[in-house]
């Protein structure tokens, strides 16, 4: 039986992220880095198996968030990660981002936002209308799957809590209100955590 060829996926030097200004955490800063990241002679398509244990490299991968503003404030969409869902070292974790790697299969000309469209109608189905904003990047190097990943927020912010998964390895899903998410927020992966303290810094939790 051939071996099957590997899935390519979108990357980018870490070295360029780190002359951009390194960070750790969240950052609003997305004018210093999206233009430069997403540039297409800086990003290269590379086998997922060896840029998951290679860090002189990033993958970049959209985390979009759903936000609905009701009468007692923000909620958020949530949910856990099933066995067959993403990456097996999130598996069990509770997350509040959606979204996946960019790869060969997306538009070429413009591969990560084709990339994002397509990881948002394969995870969920959205019944309301939305307006959408980039917020910041998540960087956590002090973990094995965070040292090789690079995730661009974007925060989608619905007219009514109509967001409903198309997976089923999605489990608990929902919105629930900030504070529920701080009370359990050691239940949540790093970078959802991470998010949380993003968009509470910028005022929009």
């Amino acid at each position: 039986m051939p071996e099957q060829t590997p899935e390519q996926i979108l990357v980018v030097p870490t070295e360029l992220f780190t002359s951009l200004g390194y960070f750790q955490g969240f950052s609003p800063l997305v004018n210093r880095y999206v233009g430069r990241l997403l540039d297409p002679k800086n990003m290269s398509f590379r086998p997922r198996p060896e840029m998951e244990k290679n860090p002189r490299f990033k993958q970049l991968i959209p985390y979009a968030i759903f936000r609905h503003m009701g009468h007692d404030g923000a909620s958020f969409f949530q949910y856990t990660r099933g066995g067959g869902q993403g990456e097996k070292r999130l598996h069990a974790k509770k997350s509040l981002g959606v979204g996946g790697h960019i790869s060969t299969i997306d538009d070429p000309a413009d591969p990560f936002w084709s990339g994002l469209a397509r990881e948002l109608s394969e995870e969920v189905t959205v019944k309301t209308p939305y307006d959408t904003q980039l917020i910041g990047l998540i960087n956590d190097d002090s973990t094995e799957v965070g040292s090789v990943h690079l995730g661009v927020v974007l925060l989608y912010t619905v007219d009514d809590p109509f967001v409903f998964p198309n997976e089923d390895d999605m489990l608990d899903c929902g919105f629930r209100q900030a504070a529920g998410i701080w009370a359990d927020i050691e239940n949540f992966e790093t970078w959802s955590q991470i998010a949380v303290k993003g968009l509470d810094s910028l005022n929009l939790t």
